[in-house]
């Protein structure tokens, strides 16, 4: 059973967003059986543009589902996002399954009419490279990314020798992810 924290940047979260928010997320419950609990951490924010961007956060012990959508109207953010959730989970029911019953929770529910799941074969590394990391700073390896046309690049932190990851993100800005090693 999923529960709501609904937060609002920008925006007072009225109960008609709430009511709203939660009667759409709890469309995901009928993939759960009743001893999943859950808390949905729904983000609404409006920008001065006056889009809306909704993200929605669903830790679950065994997988962590997450989207987000921007749009001109908060309500249709909410739609998308929520269809989204909804795709990710029928997607990937079998590798989640799978999972959960390796530690022992309970499987994910999906009704072979809903079925959409990818078959195994999509799931298989298609591709293997090696790559030798070169100690550098987050700046020259993002211009190594960029030279290279790629949305990301692995690299060794100058600073700390451990390994780093530098990745573009969609707002055309970039992310840094460090390693704890």
């Amino acid at each position: 059973m999923l529960t709501y924290n609904v937060r609002g940047e920008n925006i007072e979260v009225t109960d008609a967003i709430r009511a709203y928010v939660e009667k759409r997320i709890s469309k995901l419950n009928k993939f759960f059986d009743n001893s999943v609990q859950a808390i949905a951490h729904v983000n609404l924010k409006v920008y001065p543009d006056k889009t809306a961007k909704v993200e929605v956060t669903i830790p679950l012990s065994y997988l962590t589902l997450r989207a987000e959508e921007t749009s001109p109207d908060l309500y249709a953010s909410v739609d998308l996002v929520t269809d989204k959730l909804e795709r990710q989970v029928r997607k990937y029911k079998t590798k989640i399954n799978r999972k959960s019953r390796e530690k022992g929770l309970a499987p994910i529910q999906v009704d072979a009419a809903d079925e959409e799941a990818v078959p195994e074969d999509d799931l298989q590394v298609v591709r293997t490279k090696r790559v030798s990391l070169k100690p550098m700073d987050s700046q020259e390896a993002i211009l190594q990314m960029d030279m290279l046309g790629h949305n990301f690049f692995i690299f060794e932190d100058a600073e700390t020798s451990g390994t780093s990851i530098v990745y573009k993100r969609r707002d055309g800005r970039y992310g840094l992810i460090e390693t704890d090693e």
